[in-house]
């Protein structure tokens, strides 16, 4: 595949670009999208540097590399890798000189670190070595180390006793999985007996050495480090870390992270939140410390024994760890992505809100963010700020009719610069209606958010079929963006109107509306979604009430299935990934405690919720024609509801179809694959919509 040209070379052409008539979205228009990756500023706050994928249908042709774009929008993205194996992770030095990041290059086994010089030029050099890989790198105050991550078997004290550990294993003569607590999978993959570890590299000389080795932390069996979110004191002589220690507890209780910090030269982690007992509390996570090293800021999110809680902003004073003050943000909203400023006095965050994410501001020391502004239409999110005395703001901007690049903030109006424009023509050739907003009341008392999308070539006086799409999570929402995996034009390109309504459970609506459907997972949410669609009807005459169909995917799959149980509405649906029993879903999912605290208690109590919303008990209701998918690896929806599911419709003589992927998990992620899965979706939709034949996709 053709490298991209520099972003400048592609705008030169955009006036040609506009002069043609706009053609409507294919699967190949939106798989071959570039797509840009998040931004990460440079401390002084001159140059970002993000990836970019330039994707193809063909695996090994897909490119991903490093970009590098001045915030003063005075000159025009370039490349700065071009390496067949794209980079992750990352991260600038303090001097704005280097920046490091996790690759697998030349005759690397396993992803290894390296820094690129950016002011003095050349080829990225080799800083790591380690059988086991590294990640997510961290400069050092002083640029002379990286911190990182890696997994390493549980008795490990070093790399070599890793590569012993390896090479007993692989010398084995038996296969096995052996479990002694939960969980023993996550999403599409069963979980060895690795654990995270961190790791500090002096760059240029020595190998690395495992800080948390041997130390009674990483005994601990419900022990757990995430991938990321390790930082270094401002002085460079310990590492601030978050970590679980009663992730083995997940089976029968809420689990969660404290903070730690671990001295350079090694010795016991101090914990610095939380209590002594392994009984969960607060979840925090995301250390962060603001340049004069005086203020550790971290996430937070709230013990109330509920599935959801909102994630909060946290300062506290360094070293003391006295606790300064909390940052909310207005209703309840969730914290997307925060930055300090060089001062560290203010806090910039971004927040869903509304199908958008938006800006909003907080003094450092806690209190109620307000809002600083939106964009007109779609996402701010990936918010990093950099700078000397004045702020830097920077983020990645898209909308359902554009896809992301890279913006500055204004941090006092709220309006954004483009900086970048890799897929800003390409879009733009395309017929792409921007989403409409709507909102209706609900019997709960509750305000239901919706938003609307026209077809292609839209005619106000037609009459158009209506799909409605249920989103997955339950705690997600509809959002105005660009998205690869049920994106919204491709899914009405053959003609129809396109409901994305934000059913109770939704974020970006307040800590209490997504939490209200706990005790009420499908009832509640589908009567939303039945109302919203008779809101739509009602409010826009060229929505044919008597052609809908309906679908979703994971939670979204929930819901389609409840809708097989309870109504005849809809002339198909569309299940992907989708439970039809929840006590089966309960005792095979990789995750189960939140799913009966949810469902009012253990299966074998049998609390309403398990008797009175469970599809698979509504079986004798089933006629729908449905159209279900599954990804044979996923873990999150195993399978098994799928055959039993499918069981149930062909038990009942409806019309249906299935679709196994062996080698997708919770998503369609192969380009193939997904090409073959939107074709299928527009068919069927097409079958019963009394459409015209599918047009999202070329037949091969």
């Amino acid at each position: 595949m053709k490298r991209l040209m520099l972003a400048s070379c592609v705008v030169l052409a955009s006036f040609a670009v506009h002069a043609q008539p706009r053609t409507t979205i294919t699967h190949e228009d939106l798989w071959q999208m570039p797509r840009v990756g998040a931004p990460q500023v440079s401390p002084d706050g001159r140059f970002v540097v993000f990836g970019v994928t330039e994707p193809s249908y063909k695996k090994d042709e897909s490119v991903s590399d490093l970009w590098l774009v001045p915030t003063d929008g005075r000159e025009p993205a370039r490349r700065i890798t071009a390496d067949k194996v794209g980079e992750s992770g990352v991260a600038w030095s303090t001097d704005s000189r280097r920046i490091a990041f996790s690759a697998k290059r030349g005759d690397d086994k396993q992803a290894q670190l390296y820094v690129l010089d950016l002011a003095r030029g050349g080829e990225a050099q080799r800083v790591t070595k380690l059988s086991t890989g590294a990640a997510a790198p961290v400069f050092s105050p002083d640029g002379t180390r990286l911190l990182f991550s890696g997994r390493v078997p549980p008795g490990s004290m070093n790399d070599a006793d890793s590569e012993r550990l390896a090479k007993e294993e692989e010398e084995r003569k038996y296969k096995a999985r052996v479990y002694t607590g939960f969980p023993i999978r996550a999403w599409d993959k069963w979980l060895d007996d690795k654990q995270g570890r961190l790791f500090v590299q002096e760059i240029g000389r020595g190998d690395a050495r495992d800080v948390l080795a041997g130390s009674a932390l990483v005994k601990l069996a419900g022990y757990s480090l995430p991938d990321s979110g390790a930082v270094w004191s401002p002085d460079g002589r310990s590492i601030v870390f978050a970590a679980s220690r009663n992730r083995d507890r997940s089976a029968w209780s809420f689990t969660n992270q404290d903070l730690f910090v671990v001295p350079l030269d090694g010795g016991e982690p101090r914990r610095l939140t939380g209590k002594d007992a392994l009984e969960p509390g607060e979840d925090f996570g995301a250390p962060h410390f603001s340049r004069d090293g005086r203020t550790l800021f971290a996430l937070v999110e709230p013990f109330t024994g509920k599935v959801y809680n909102a994630k909060r902003i946290v300062a506290f004073a360094w070293p003391s760890m006295r606790e300064l003050g909390r940052v909310e943000l207005p209703d309840g909203r969730e914290v997307g992505s925060f930055d300090a400023t060089p001062d560290g006095r203010t806090l910039f965050i971004t927040a869903e809100d509304a199908g958008q994410e938006k800006l909003y501001e907080a003094a450092a020391t806690g209190g109620t963010a307000r809002l600083v502004g939106s964009p007109k239409h779609g996402t701010w999110s990936g918010l990093t700020v950099g700078g000397t005395r004045e702020p830097v703001l920077v983020a990645a901007y898209e909308s359902a009719t554009e896809p992301a690049e890279i913006v500055r903030l204004d941090a006092r109006g709220g309006v954004h610069k483009r900086l970048t424009a890799f897929a800003v023509d390409r879009a733009a050739a395309l017929d792409l209606a921007p989403v409409e907003h709507f909102w209706v009341d609900n019997a709960r008392g509750q305000r239901v958010h919706s938003m609307l999308v026209k077809p292609p070539k839209f005619d106000p006086a037609k009459k158009y079929p209506l799909l409605v799409l249920m989103h997955g999570g339950p705690h997600s929402q509809w959002r105005d963006q660009f998205v690869l995996r049920w994106n919204y034009h491709l899914l009405g390109a053959q003609g129809y109107v396109v409901l994305l309504t934000n059913y109770v459970g939704s974020t970006g609506f307040g800590e209490a509306f997504a939490q209200a459907i706990q005790g009420d997972p499908l009832k509640g949410p589908a009567d939303d979604i039945n109302l919203a669609a008779d809101e739509a009807i009602r409010r826009y005459a060229f929505i044919d009430a008597d052609r809908q169909c309906a679908g979703g995917a994971s939670y979204g799959g929930h819901l389609a299935n409840w809708l097989q149980g309870t109504t005849t509405r809809y002339r198909c649906l569309v299940s992907h990934a989708g439970l039809v029993n929840l006590e089966s879903q309960w005792g095979t999912s990789d995750g189960i405690y939140s799913r009966e605290v949810s469902a009012g208690g253990p299966v074998w109590e049998q609390a309403a919720v398990w008797r009175e919303q469970n599809p698979i008990r509504l079986a004798a209701n089933f006629r729908t024609p449905v159209l279900v998918s599954f990804g044979e690896k996923d873990f999150r929806v195993p399978l098994n509801n799928g055959l039993e599911y499918w069981a149930a419709l062909q038990r009942q003589k409806v019309e249906s179809r299935f679709i196994v992927f062996p080698d997708e998990n919770h998503w369609v992620l192969n380009g193939e694959n997904s090409r073959f899965f939107y074709r299928e979706v527009g068919d069927w939709l097409a079958r019963w919509l009394d459409a015209k034949p599918a047009q999202g996709t070329k037949k091969d």
